[in-house]
């Protein structure tokens, strides 16, 4: 006698009230309604990355009658599906905007997004930077980005500051830009410079000084700055979280800061210069 397969909706892995319909739909179920290995763990990372979520989701809701949630560089919109399906859906309110620049992607998004009644899911096809005023008049209360690579991160960031967005919850990636631009620093500190003097330990502190700018560029425009480990690392070596609440107008001591961090290494990644375009830039001391 076949051994009977066990209920996904027992799985302690699957979101409980999450529809096992569209978790098949996602591929983050098999067609026998099953968690293969790769399947459980993007469904982990996704599901504790909502519960990460959970206060800057509830306090969009609290203060918010119709809260905008923006998720940028959305690719297969995992992350936006289960937010739809586990909080705004429940909630009955709210509005879900997927960024994603791949049309086939978006078309997808859509498509998905009509199949299962998901009628506040949005999705806009195209680059994040050109989707500043994404909501029109209406700011974005939260925004995130799942392992948007290299330079999309600072994209959403861009976003989120530029439209003074109250939660911001960002998952790098694949942070190279900042470590191409060591490449010619040269650092009057020789100790320094041995930070990154070898080629992997250039890429892999790139990587580190790009993040650190990051939460001192979220500081210095009034955000309280929390990073912390999304899953365990055995799931996935991108696995650094940065949450950010806006708190303040901006942080004098943060700004003095990445000045020097930015003199320091000779460095000015995307998200500095596509501030700084804006009017808004990092370092520039407040004028009241």
């Amino acid at each position: 006698m076949a051994k009977a397969k066990p209920d996904p909706r027992t799985d302690p892995d699957v979101p409980q009230g999450m529809s096992i319909e569209l978790l098949q739909d996602l591929h983050l179920l098999t067609r026998e309604g099953q968690l293969n290995a790769d399947a459980r763990r993007k469904l982990k990372q996704i599901r504790h990355l909502v519960g990460l979520l959970r206060p800057a989701l509830d306090d969009a809701l609290a203060r918010n009658p119709e809260p905008s949630i923006v998720d940028c560089g959305a690719g297969k919109s995992y992350l936006g599906a289960l937010l739809y399906s586990l909080v705004l859906g429940p909630a009955g309110r709210g509005k879900l905007t997927a960024i994603e620049a791949r049309p086939e992607l978006s078309q997808q998004a859509a498509a998905r997004a009509a199949r299962f009644g998901q009628d506040r899911f949005e999705v806009a096809t195209g680059a994040i930077g050109t989707f500043i005023g994404v909501d029109g008049a209406k700011r974005p209360n939260v925004v995130t980005a799942l392992h948007a690579c290299d330079t999309a991160t600072d994209d959403a960031l861009v976003l989120a500051i530029a439209n003074n967005a109250d939660h911001v919850a960002v998952v790098p990636c694949c942070q190279a830009e900042v470590a191409r631009q060591l490449e010619s620093s040269k650092p009057s500190d020789p100790v320094n410079a041995a930070l990154f003097a070898h080629p992997l330990h250039r890429r892999e502190f790139g990587s580190h000084l790009t993040n650190v700018i990051r939460g001192l560029v979220l500081e210095a425009h009034g955000y309280k700055v929390t990073v912390t480990e999304l899953v365990g690392w055995e799931h996935s070596a991108k696995n650094e979280l940065i949450l950010a609440r806006r708190v303040n107008r901006f942080d004098r001591r943060a700004r003095e800061t990445l000045r020097a961090l930015l003199e320091r290494y000779q460095v000015e990644p995307a998200l500095v210069r596509e501030l700084t375009a804006r009017g808004l830039d990092p370092r520039a001391e407040p004028t009241s």
